[in-house]
């Protein structure tokens, strides 16, 4: 709970920075310097693509949590990732040897949102953050079509 209210602290004061950089980018198009107009037009675009990528970061964590919970009722969350170090971190031994099971199981079903949900869940407790994010994002993307195609 401590992390996820970090997280929202961190995310109301980016966002309020971003404002800060649009009013200042707006105050300086307002003026009759042609230079600080430039600037300010400028300087508008990096608020816009700041909250373009806090909302699209915002929705893969809402849509992995979401997977995860689902996994989570189902009973299907992988034992072995969930091993922790006495600091509380994950054991990255414990997710290695787990993770050739998890790889065989992406390759038998590669259409299945969990079977990747537990191959990112295996690189998130690895250590390997890109590959895990990699593999969330593919349990996303597939499990949206699966929904789609049941409506």
């Amino acid at each position: 709970m401590k992390t996820r209210i970090a997280a929202l602290v961190m995310v109301g004061l980016l966002a309020l920075y971003l404002l800060f950089v649009i009013n200042y980018s707006l105050i300086l198009i307002g003026t009759a310097i042609p230079i600080a107009q430039v600037m300010g037009w400028a300087l508008l675009v990096l608020p816009l693509i700041g909250f373009w990528a806090l909302a699209a970061e915002l929705a893969f964590i809402f849509r992995a949590e979401r997977l995860l919970n689902s996994l989570r009722t189902e009973g299907a969350l992988p034992d072995e990732v969930d091993e922790r170090r006495p600091s509380g971190r994950p054991d990255p031994e414990a997710a290695d040897r787990a993770f050739g099971r998890y790889r065989e199981e992406v390759e038998t079903d590669p259409e299945s949102w969990r079977a990747w949900l537990r191959l990112g869940l295996a690189y998130d407790a690895s250590g390997d953050r890109s590959r895990a994010r990699w593999a969330t994002r593919r349990a996303i993307s597939l499990s949206r079509s699966s929904a789609k195609k049941s409506a």
